[in-house]
């Protein structure tokens, strides 16, 4: 009985130091998320730099993550959720309302991106672990636009608008477009299996007809959109077999 306990003892020793020398904890190396809350559509139809808050849109976040280091991770990226921009909700520039552009689309990306933890929380236990990523993505679109609503008399005849209008009717909106995936966001872990999350996540794209609108608004600019989001991450996978003390 002393040499089982013996024998553990030095299993347990050589398992402690290695992942002393690592600095490894006991938890599981994969992990899944599941996170709402809005996209926030940045296009032609709104004044503000920073997009749309008066049209944001429900989303929902799936991820699926492997845990590779102290710092650095690889996840799968699922969202799903709906964009809308809409001149009349704003007042200011006057012309906005005049125009009345509108368009809605509902949006399915996947994404991967690598994930980068600067303060080497990706074992922690428990605590607060803070994370950059970025990554390749595509999303599937459904554009609807509409400019029957415009006042034509308020522009004029002299206006190019009708034109440039005429240009955008006759090009079709994407169905999908490519996207780069930022995103910076918290994880604050409750136990070795359980925590909690949140995120923003930027999508730049290469595409000025997310909105179904270029020439006959802002042609010098793509369309972009981003989301916030929380939710709850677990931790799976099997833990350190032999039960050893982790650091």
């Amino acid at each position: 009985m002393k040499n089982i306990f013996s024998g553990a003892a030095i299993l347990c020793l050589a398992v402690s130091g290695t992942a002393s020398h690592a600095q490894l904890s006991n938890v599981p190396r994969f992990q899944l998320g599941v996170s709402a809350g809005a996209f926030i559509y940045q296009g032609d139809l709104t004044p503000s730099d920073i997009g749309s808050y008066r049209t944001a849109k429900p989303a929902l976040q799936l991820t699926a993550a492997k845990l590779f280091s102290r710092s650095l991770s690889l996840k799968a990226v699922f969202s799903f959720g709906a964009l809308q921009g809409d001149d009349s909700r704003y007042a200011h520039p006057e012309y906005r309302r005049e125009r009345n552009f509108y368009f809605q689309s509902p949006v399915a990306e996947v994404a991967v991106q690598g994930e980068w933890a600067p303060l080497g929380t990706n074992y922690r236990e428990r605590g607060f672990s803070p994370y950059i990523s970025a990554g390749i993505g595509y999303s599937f679109l459904h554009v609807k636009r509409d400019y029957s609503r415009m006042n034509v008399a308020y522009f004029g005849a002299e206006s190019d608008l009708m034109p440039r209008l005429a240009e955008d009717a006759a090009t079709s909106p994407p169905r999908g477009v490519v996207t780069i995936p930022v995103s910076v966001g918290a994880r604050y872990y409750l136990n070795d299996r359980w925590g909690v999350s949140l995120e923003t996540n930027y999508r730049i794209t290469s595409s000025d007809y997310i909105d179904g609108f270029s020439r006959s608004a802002n042609p010098s600019r793509n369309d972009h959109f981003y989301s916030h989001t929380v939710g709850v991450v677990y931790r799976i996978g099997k833990k350190n077999m032999y039960g050893c003390p982790t650091y």
